[in-house]
């Protein structure tokens, strides 16, 4: 669990490098969900869980863009 939690982090860190209120939106929503199902016991949600976990971590690593203005109508 804490390798997924860490993973996400630097995912995280890499993707939205710096967007400030992307980072520290990631950051909370990360930890929000984390803490949310900290208590979770059973195995079979553990590991759906840790699956979804894994999964958003590939979308934020292929998915998401970071655009930047060069010119007032370029990006």
């Amino acid at each position: 669990v804490l390798k997924v939690f860490k993973l996400l982090h630097r995912t995280r860190q890499e993707v939205f490098k710096n967007d400030t209120r992307a980072l520290e939106a990631a950051r909370q929503k990360i930890n929000e969900e984390f803490k949310n199902n900290q208590d979770e016991t059973s195995e079979e949600k553990i590991n759906e869980l840790l699956k979804i976990a894994s999964d958003v971590e590939v979308i934020l690593r292929t998915s998401v863009i970071q655009a930047v203005h060069t010119d007032s109508d370029k990006i």
